[in-house]
């Protein structure tokens, strides 16, 4: 582990101890990194989105420190876990204007990485229902999924926080952004399958 990385940690389990001084300091540590999340993940909605990366990080940032008692174990740890509350956010943002709106849910553009075209879009609730079905059927697949395309991390990345080989973790990746396609399909498209 780098000093910059050793430093993070640090600071991390200083505030799973109660230390808010160190909670602020990682404010200022991470919230470059944290926009760039945020950033990937609305980049990947539709264009008209009303939520901006800022809004994002903050709302996101609001609710990581009001989580009670969260041993933090490091940097991917903690990424891991902003990219969940994010994903969320958006999540809970499509069900509001769903609502409002009484109309089918606004597309989520998946990157070539997890659905096949950049240029394909899906509905955010779907893609939460099929991580959520991914998650019961196999939640390491799903942890690689978000941690890879929510979180943004890198293979080895991935690896190191799930405690698994880079192998391991390019095999699950696959089986994910596979099994995602298939059950992301529309119901015509399936049935002809």
């Amino acid at each position: 582990m780098n000093e910059a990385a050793a430093d993070l940690t640090s600071m991390l389990q200083r505030w799973s101890g109660g230390d808010q001084q160190a909670r602020d300091e990682l404010v200022a540590r991470v919230y470059r990194e944290l926009k760039s999340i945020a950033r990937v993940q609305l980049l990947s909605e539709r264009g008209n989105h009303t939520l901006q990366p800022t809004a994002l990080v903050h709302e996101a940032w609001l609710k990581l420190i009001n989580i009670d008692q969260v041993e933090w174990q490091d940097r991917v740890h903690f990424i891991a876990v902003s990219a969940r509350i994010m994903r969320q956010i958006l999540v809970d943002s499509g069900r509001r204007k769903r609502a409002a709106k009484r109309q089918p849910e606004m597309p989520l553009t998946i990157p070539a990485g997890v659905r096949g075209s950049a240029d394909e879009a899906i509905d955010v609730l779907a893609l939460d229902a099929a991580m959520s079905q991914l998650e019961a059927l196999n939640p390491m697949h799903a942890n690689v999924v978000e941690l890879r395309y929510f979180g943004g991390l890198t293979i080895p990345e991935t690896a190191a926080a799930l405690n698994v080989s880079t192998p391991t973790v390019n095999r699950a990746w696959r089986a994910a952004r596979s099994w995602l396609y298939l059950h992301m399909q529309p119901q015509s498209e399936q049935a002809s399958n």
